[in-house]
């Protein structure tokens, strides 16, 4: 009887062990599960750049994806002014492409830039566009014409497309003929669905911008001596929490590849 009970208790503590071996191991294996899935989660890099940038990067966006799958780009494209406080502000941004260079000097000054990361990535000129039916416009100084009644530009304080238009304005001689008749713009895009929407006669723009619509014409660039040299800036926000990931995507945006993409798109290449 001794036997019998000692054989039971025996076979009791064989099955108690075996359950939990299969427990473990399936525990294990859900770890393992766990952690693949954790690892395979891709790094997010959080781009801020402005709206005038929004059709090239879309297509690099895509470029690198397929050679950096384990890289999500994230991109929040806005007026530059708008993005300078944004991040000053505390949003989580990795890399910052400004259209113009006080939006940069600004969170310079304030030590919110990687140290020695800045560079002039891309430069592009200012155009004057109008509607593709638009007979009588073909010159700025057509802006200053009694049957032109509204002429658009971005907000010159938040806008860099918006103020290199104000500098030319002015140092044509023709801010005051057309100051009354300007409708302001949150960015570069909405200047140019005003025109493109017939809710502005004329506007300024980048010729990147103004390449990329077909239902405007250039009537005229705007000289390069008549407002401050255009440049975009581009450096990483000193918060970044990816720093190796942003300086591999920032390095390729520097790359002759995705230089020439620039170029397609109008803009006029400057980094080395």
């Amino acid at each position: 009887m001794k036997k019998i009970v000692l054989l039971v208790s025996s076979l009791l503590l064989i099955f108690t062990l075996v359950g939990c071996g299969t427990g473990n191991t399936a525990q294990s294996s859900e770890n393992t599960a766990n952690t693949s899935q954790t690892q395979a989660k891709p790094t997010e890099i959080m781009i801020a750049a402005a709206a005038s940038l929004k059709d090239s990067l879309t297509e690099l966006q895509s470029d690198y994806t397929k050679v950096k799958p384990d890289v999500k780009l994230t991109f929040n494209f806005a007026a530059s002014g708008t993005l300078q406080q944004q991040i000053e502000q505390g949003a989580p941004v990795d890399l910052f492409i400004s259209a113009g260079k006080s939006q940069m000097d600004a969170l310079e000054k304030k030590n919110l830039l990687l140290k020695d990361s800045r560079i002039n990535l891309l430069g592009n000129d200012l155009v004057l566009v109008a509607g593709k039916d638009n007979s009588k416009i073909a010159s700025v100084q057509d802006l200053a014409k009694a049957d032109v009644s509204q002429v658009s530009i971005g907000t010159p304080e938040s806008v860099p497309a918006g103020k290199y238009a104000q500098e030319s304005l002015k140092n044509l001689k023709l801010w005051d003929a057309v100051q009354s008749k300007l409708v302001q713009a949150k960015d570069v895009t909405q200047v140019l669905n005003y025109v493109e929407t017939g809710n502005a006669d004329a506007g300024f723009v980048y010729r990147s911008d103004a390449q990329q619509s077909k239902k405007v014409k250039v009537v005229a660039v705007v000289p390069d001596n008549t407002h401050t040299p255009i440049v975009y800036p581009a450096a990483i926000i000193a918060a970044t929490k990816n720093q190796q990931a942003t300086q591999d995507f920032f390095k390729y945006l520097q790359s002759a590849d995705a230089q020439k993409v620039f170029q397609n798109y109008g803009f006029k290449t400057l980094a080395k």
